[in-house]
Order: C-alpha cells, then sequence, then structure tokens
C-alpha cells in the first residue's frame, strides 16, 4: 500500500499494513512533525519525503506506485476511508444522541464527509459543520465559490489541515455541511491550551481547530448542543507552540 500523509493517515495505514504482512509506503512532507514520523516508522512504514505541497505528494505518490506495483490508499478521497472516518460520529451520537451540531476539522475533508453522512443519515436535521485554520481556508472558500479551489500556500501550525479537497469529499461537504468556520492561529494554540490544561486531553493544533471555531465564535451554534470531534494527538513534547521556541506557523 501506499499513501501520503503528514503524519496521522500514514501511521494508520503502516500498522494495518503490518497486521496484513504487507509493506507500507508513506509520502510525507520533509518537515512532517518528528513524532509523526516516529510513529509511520514504528509501524513498520517505509516514508518517503517529499516537498511540502499537495502536488508534490501526488507526484511521489506516483512515483512510488509505479516503482512498486503498491496500491494507493488516498488519505480522503476514498469512499472506504469516508466511511472509516465517519464512525468517529457514528460513537458520537451514540453518546449523546440528543446533540444539535456536530464540528470536525477539515483539511483533505474526509473526516468532515464521512461525519456528515454518519450524522445526517441518523439525524436529518441535525448541522454539521467544518472547522479550519484562516491561514488554510480553501474549504471554507471551495464551499462559497461552489468549486474547489485548491490549497497553495497554507500557513499555519495544524499541520493534519493544510490538503486540498477532493472530489468526492467536495461533494459530500457541498451537499451535506451546513458551513465551515475559520480560526486564527492564535486562538488554535489557545484551543489546545485550553484542552491540555481543563480536559487534560492531548491534542495537536489540527484536533483543536474546532474549539477555536468556537472560541471565536466563527460558527453560529449559540444556544445549541453541540459535539466536537478531537481527531489527533500526536505532538512533539518537546516543542509545544505555547512554550518559547516552540513550532510555529509554516
Amino acid at each position: 500500500m501506499v499513501t501520503h500523509s503528514s503524519g496521522n493517515h500514514g501511521a494508520a495505514i503502516a500498522w494495518a499494513a503490518s497486521r496484513r504482512g504487507i509493506p507500507a509506503w508513506v509520502v510525507m512532507p520533509a518537515n512532517a512533525a518528528a513524532v509523526k514520523q516516529e510513529a509511520v516508522r514504528g509501524f513498520g512504514g517505509n516514508i518517503r519525503h517529499c516537498e511540502a505541497s499537495v502536488a508534490a505528494r501526488e507526484a511521489t505518490c506516483a512515483a512510488v506506485q509505479a516503482e512498486t506495483g503498491a496500491t494507493l490508499v488516498h488519505p480522503y478521497n476514498d469512499w472506504n476511508v469516508i466511511a472509516g472516518q465517519g464512525t468517529a460520529a457514528l460513537e458520537l451520537l451514540e453518546d449523546v444522541p440528543d446533540l444539535d451540531a456536530v464540528i470536525a476539522p477539515v483539511g483533505g475533508g474526509g473526516l468532515l464527509s464521512g461525519t456528515a453522512i454518519a450524522a445526517k443519515s441518523l439525524e436529518p436535521t441535525i448541522k454539521v459543520y467544518g472547522a479550519e485554520p484562516a491561514g488554510a481556508d480553501d474549504a471554507a472558500r471551495s464551499l462559497r465559490s461552489g468549486r474547489i479551489v485548491p490549497q497553495t500556500d497554507p500557513r499555519t501550525i495544524a499541520d493534519g489541515l493544510r490538503s486540498s479537497l477532493g472530489e468526492k469529499t467536495f461533494g459530500v461537504i457541498r451537499a451535506r455541511a451546513d458551513g465551515i468556520g475559520t480560526a486564527s492561529e492564535e486562538a488554535i494554540v489557545g484551543a489546545m491550551r485550553l484542552l491540555w490544561e481543563k480536559l487534560k486531553v492531548v491534542v495537536e493544533p489540527s484536533a483543536a481547530v474546532p474549539l477555536a471555531c468556537l472560541l471565536e465564535r466563527s460558527i453560529a451554534v449559540e444556544r445549541l448542543l453541540v459535539g466536537v470531534i478531537l481527531s489527533g494527538g500526536n505532538v512533539d513534547l518537546d516543542r509545544l507552540p505555547w512554550q518559547t521556541g516552540g513550532a510555529h506557523a509554516s
């Protein structure tokens, strides 16, 4: 199998491949977080580095496929991946069935697409929103324009949300999502720290974006019972963003 990923999907593919005794190649940006690269290698994945752009990821994946004959498992523009990611919303609604709204982070759109399909299949009136960094707001712009607006120069600490939407995910989001909010870098870091300090939940910046949107009120959910999907907790503990010399937007 081969995929491209900033880390989380790649680690999952490496783990699944190792369970089946088959090789996995994971194309990752050369500047991907060290903790994410270590996770991929720890599960037996073979990393191929590339430049930090969607085009470079896809080109390197194609080269690996040509070289190895591996099957591509796209990180988000794949119906099986979308269905699998939608199980997070299923579990959330099993625990809290009377939610008025659900918010999920959006990068390539797999998680938001799966969330929208699962949530609205169970409860057609529920609101489903995406959340993304203001410095990587291609999904919000795509939804407004009615066409995919490619991600060209993402500038955000939320490395898991720097991808562009795919044709499948954009179609689902356009049909089923109720809107997409955006959050500033300061709010993302603040939300991440709040989750660590108050809930004792270790999340990476990408996972904190939905809460950041709530804190900045970029999604209109006043007086609603809202569920937030926290996705991703791979963090370099020596470079936390609120520490001196910590991670910064790039």
